[in-house]
């Protein structure tokens, strides 16, 4: 079973505004003790909605770049 990746929430940036809980398609952002939480994990869809729109850049979408094969050409 592959590891769930979720959005990293800075918790010293984040004042709690709600902007992302509103952006959230899937409902997975929740304000919990006045900051935003990934609440519902299973429901994140890594869609970076919650990043792009934050106004405090408090929540960062972490990318794993892989390189293909080098393709033999004919």
């Amino acid at each position: 079973m592959a590891d769930i990746v979720l959005p990293i929430i800075d918790e010293d940036r984040c004042t709690g505004c709600g902007t992302c809980v509103a952006a959230c398609p899937t409902h997975a952002v929740a304000l919990v003790d006045g900051r935003a939480r990934i609440a519902r994990p299973e429901d994140c869809a890594y869609c970076g909605d919650c990043e792009a729109i934050c106004p405090e850049s408090a929540i960062a979408l972490s990318y794993e770049i892989v390189l293909a094969e080098h393709v033999k050409q004919t």
